[in-house]
């Protein structure tokens, strides 16, 4: 969420830095949102006022032996008309917050301009896209001889969802190890182990709500819940309504969960293959820091998800996002994008961002700073990025890995993970 005083004070600052991200903030809405508050709020404090002093009348008046009569008529007016009043604020306030809960972040200053992913700035390449003697073949073709299906995953949940068997199960695990063991062991973060359902007030502190609940997958029953876009989710709010002591600062958490997505605006995308599924899986990073750290460590989370790729050997490349990219939350975004081989184009693994106070404001997670002030207390600034998405990393080593007969050769760094196999062999090829 945005600082209020921050918008109250630099309106037109907001405005514009909304239209950079291909957003509106009316000024005259806003405006008069801020003058039917100021207008309630003063209405309900001048009836409390008025009961109050005449509450203070009748008991100075019983005390005299005097008729309080008319003083006890006018408190119970005022009682009236402030619980009117009271109803009304209340009514307001609930609105006034899902409008502003509807604000995206704002950009930082010199994130690039641009309308849409077009406009995103490549940074830098590693690796060389692999070259191959044979017309490379897809994961999907690949798949056919390894253990990939889509037509029995299609009868038990339907489209965009697939079914891993034997050894291309065992490599998709595989990966999860590696990254956790890299990312816990090298890295320095936490494991955590999350819930995949969540109630709404989680969604809505890192930002899916109320904006985005036609992404989401809403479970039907007594409690409002739902599953889990990403395990960003329930990490980052691991402290909602806490305030955490600075000194414990930076917080490092990972985990490896299912996550799930409608893809609802992505109507005829990715139609094929695992691209684009409603399940799947991430290996995914939080940080909570202090503000003057925030920068900086978006950089360093970002190389964490990168040492992931360079140890597989997957040709990447790295992409700023322009304004009108940025996620909900996001006022800085870097994307990994892998090659693959049969696109012949880099495609996103990873998103790695920088939210500033925006998540924690939302969801109340507060520090207390020590230092300076005795007592202040300040937002911590909350980053997040995949480490990797472990679906797209699969399909990065099937297709840049693969052999003229359809094999995978297994990257160095997975071997531990797959009782030191080298290959994994179509059902149709010979094991040499």
């Amino acid at each position: 969420m945005l600082d209020l005083r921050f918008v109250r004070q630099n309106a037109e600052f907001v405005r514009d830095a909304l239209t950079r991200r291909g957003g509106e903030f009316d000024l005259a809405h806003f405006a008069q949102l801020e003058q039917t508050r100021k207008s309630l709020t003063e209405r309900a404090e001048s009836l409390r006022h008025l009961r109050n002093t005449a509450s203070k009348r009748i008991g100075e008046m019983k005390r005299l032996g005097a008729d309080a009569s008319e003083a006890i008529a006018e408190a119970e007016a005022a009682r009236g008309e402030l619980s009117a009043a009271n109803a009304a604020l209340e009514s307001f306030e609930s609105e006034y917050r899902n409008y502003v809960l509807g604000l995206p972040n704002l950009p930082e200053d010199d994130v690039p301009d641009g309308a849409s992913e077009i406009d995103n700035v490549e940074i830098g390449r590693v690796g060389a896209p692999p070259k191959f003697e044979w017309t490379p073949r897809d994961h999907i073709e690949l798949g056919a001889k390894l253990g990939l299906e889509f037509e029995r995953a299609s009868r038990l949940s339907g489209s965009r969802f697939a079914l891993l068997r034997g050894d291309l199960a065992r490599l998709n695990r595989a990966l999860a190890s590696f990254m956790l063991d890299v990312h816990v062991h090298e890295h320095g973060y936490e494991e955590v182990n999350v819930p995949v359902l969540v109630r709404r007030d989680t969604l809505v502190g890192t930002g899916q709500l109320p904006k985005f609940e036609h992404d989401q997958f809403h479970v039907a029953g007594d409690e409002d819940m739902f599953l889990i876009p990403t395990s960003e989710v329930p990490l980052t709010s691991l402290y909602r309504d806490e305030i955490l002591d600075a000194a414990r600062l930076p917080l490092k958490f990972v985990a490896h969960s299912l996550c799930f997505r409608r893809e609802a605006g992505s109507y005829g995308k990715d139609t094929r293959g695992m691209i684009r599924m409603h399940q799947f899986e991430k290996v995914e990073l939080v940080q909570i820091v202090a503000p003057q750290d925030s920068s900086e460590v978006l950089e360093t989370l970002t190389r964490h998800a990168e040492i992931i790729l360079e140890r597989l050997e997957l040709p990447y490349r790295r992409m700023a996002l322009c304004a009108a990219d940025l996620g909900f939350s996001a006022a800085r975004t870097f994307d990994l994008e892998v090659w693959l081989p049969s696109q012949k184009r880099y495609r996103e693994i990873s998103s790695c961002s920088h939210c500033r106070d925006f998540q924690a404001r939302r969801m109340g997670c507060r520090m207390r700073i020590e230092s300076g002030a005795k007592g202040m207390i300040d937002f911590p600034h909350t980053l997040n990025g995949s480490g990797v998405a472990i679906g797209r990393c699969l399909i990065a080593v099937m297709e840049n890995f693969q052999d003229a007969d359809g094999n995978i050769v297994i990257p160095d760094a997975l071997r531990p993970y797959m009782g030191g196999a080298e290959k994994l062999f179509a059902k149709s090829a010979t094991k040499q």
